[in-house]
C-alpha cells in the first residue's frame, strides 16, 4: 500500500464477558435474558459504543439478543478497561501468522 493511499478502517469491536457480580437479567417479548457479554465498537469519532448480549434464563435454544447497556458506573469502567486492554494487544500485533 502506497502512502498516497487512503487506509480505511471501517470498525473496530471486541467482545467482553461481563463479570458474573456485574452481570444482569432484562426481558424482551416476555422472556427473561441474562446478559453475559458486551460488544465494545470504537465509533469514527473515538468514541464507544457497546451492546449487551444474553441468552434466555429459561435455557433452551434462545436467540442471542442484543440489549442496551444500563447506565452504571461499574459498567462503564468496564467498558473502557477493556477498551484499554485490547488497545494495548492491538498495539502489539505480531502481523498474520
Amino acid at each position: 500500500m502506497s502512502e498516497d493511499e487512503d487506509l480505511v478502517v471501517s470498525a473496530m469491536a471486541i467482545n467482553v464477558t461481563i463479570p458474573g457480580p456485574l452481570r444482569w437479567n432484562d426481558t424482551r417479548r416476555g422472556q427473561e435474558f441474562r446478559l453475559d457479554t458486551l460488544n465494545v465498537r470504537m465509533l469514527p469519532d473515538g468514541h464507544l459504543a457497546a451492546k449487551a448480549y444474553g441468552r434466555p434464563v429459561e435455557g433452551g435454544r434462545g436467540a442471542y439478543v442484543s440489549f442496551t447497556v444500563p447506565d452504571r458506573p461499574e459498567l462503564a469502567a468496564l467498558v473502557a478497561a477493556a477498551a484499554d486492554r485490547a488497545a494495548e494487544r492491538w498495539a502489539s500485533h505480531q502481523g498474520l501468522g
